[in-house]
C-alpha cells in the first residue's frame, strides 16, 4: 500500500510543507535514511543531521520547518517524537504480514481459564486455571499466566514473561527456611506492554498489582504485593522488591533497585542504576549511585566513605567547640 504525505496527514493530522503526494517508502532515521524514507527531528541538538540528511522527508517543529523543507518535503507537527511513534504503529498495521492461528496449537489453556475472542496467544504459551486475558490483548510466545492472574485489555506481554510465580516468601526457622505459601495473584490493567523475561511475582496474601498504561522493558524483577501506579515506565534489568509501592507517571532507568516496603511518590524519576534507599515522598529526580573510576582510587574513596560518620562527629565536636569559645 502506497502511502503520502496527504494520506498521513488525513490519518495523524499536521501540515504538509511541499509535494503531498510524495509516496513514503520506509521510515529511518536522519543520519541513514534516503530520499524515499521519512525520518524526523525532535530535539535542537539533531539539528546538525538535518543538513547532512538525505530524508525525503523529516517532521519537525514549525521553529525547523524553514530549515526542513530546503530540497526536501517537511511535515510540520507540535510533537515530532510523537508523531513518529504514531507513524510507526500506523505503518505496522498497513504493512504487518497476514497472522497465523489466534490461538497456536502449541499453547496450553487451561479450560478454567478465561481468553477473550479477540486475544491473541502465542506458540508455547500457558494460560492456567483461573487466568483471564482481556479484549485485544497479545501474549507473544511462551509467555506463562499462572493461575488466578488477569491480563486486562489491549496488553502486549513479549516471549518468556512470566506472571504469578510465588513471591520470595520463606520464614526462618531452626537455620532452615519454611515456605510461606504465596496466596495472593497479579492484577495487570488495560494497554501494559511487558517485555521479554520479565517476571512478576503473585502476592503472598493480597494481589501484585500492575495499573493501566504500564511500561515494563525486558528482564525486570517485580517483587510479590508490589503496587505500580498507572503509566509509570521501567527500562531494562530494574528490580522491585517485595511490597513497594510506586506512584503513577514515574519512571525508572535501567539498572536501579528499590528496596521492598518503600513508597514513590507520583512522578518520581529515578536514575539508571541507582539504589532506592529510602521512601521518596516528593516528585523529581533522584540519583543514587558511586562514580566509576580506576579501582585504586575507588578503594581509596571506599575507604574513605567508611570514615565518614566519625568525621561527622569530630566536626560537630569541633563547631560546638568554636561556638562556646565565641560565647566566653
Amino acid at each position: 500500500m502506497s502511502l503520502t504525505l496527504a494520506y498521513l496527514v488525513g490519518q495523524l493530522g499536521g501540515r504538509v510543507c511541499g509535494d503531498p503526494n510524495w509516496v513514503i517508502a520506509g521510515l529511518a532515521p536522519l543520519h541513514s535514511a534516503g530520499p524515499q524514507h521519512i525520518s524526523f527531528l525532535s530535539h535542537a541538538k539533531y539539528q546538525s543531521q538535518l543538513a547532512t540528511s538525505r530524508a525525503g522527508c523529516v517532521i519537525v517543529k514549525p521553529a525547523f520547518e524553514a530549515a526542513a523543507s530546503v530540497g526536501r518535503s517537511a511535515l510540520v507537527t507540535d510533537d515530532p517524537y510523537l508523531y513518529f511513534a504514531r507513524l510507526t504503529r500506523l505503518w505496522k498495521r498497513l504493512h504487518q504480514p497476514v497472522l497465523g492461528p489466534r490461538i497456536h496449537p502449541s499453547a496450553v489453556i487451561d479450560p478454567g481459564a478465561w481468553v477473550a475472542e479477540d486475544a491473541v496467544i502465542g506458540p508455547l504459551c500457558v494460560v492456567e486455571r483461573g487466568a483471564r486475558v482481556g479484549s485485544g490483548s497479545v501474549l507473544k510466545s511462551r509467555v506463562t499466566l499462572s493461575e488466578g492472574c488477569s491480563v486486562g485489555e489491549r496488553c502486549i506481554l513479549h516471549s518468556g514473561v512470566v506472571v504469578g510465580a510465588d513471591g520470595f516468601g520463606f520464614a526462618l526457622h531452626q537455620g532452615q527456611w519454611e515456605k510461606i505459601e504465596q496466596l495472593g495473584a497479579v492484577r495487570i490493567g488495560d494497554d501494559v506492554e511487558i517485555g521479554a523475561n520479565t517476571c512478576i511475582d503473585r502476592g503472598a496474601l493480597e494481589d501484585t498489582v500492575i495499573e493501566n498504561g504500564v511500561k515494563l522493558d525486558n528482564l525486570i524483577q517485580i517483587g510479590h504485593n508490589v503496587h505500580i501506579g498507572a503509566h509509570t515506565a521501567m527500562a531494562g534489568c530494574v528490580g522491585v522488591a517485595g511490597s513497594a509501592r510506586i506512584g503513577a507517571h514515574c519512571t525508572v532507568g535501567g539498572g536501579a533497585v528499590v528496596l521492598g516496603h518503600l513508597s514513590l511518590a507520583d512522578h518520581v524519576h529515578i536514575s539508571a542504576a541507582s539504589v532506592v534507599t529510602r521512601s521518596i515522598l516528593q516528585p523529581g529526580q533522584y540519583t543514587g549511585m558511586f562514580p566509576l573510576d580506576s579501582n585504586a582510587n575507588w578503594e581509596k574513596n571506599a575507604a574513605s566513605l567508611k570514615q565518614l560518620s566519625r568525621l561527622r562527629e569530630r566536626i560537630k565536636a569541633l563547631e560546638s567547640d568554636i561556638q562556646n569559645n565565641k560565647e566566653k
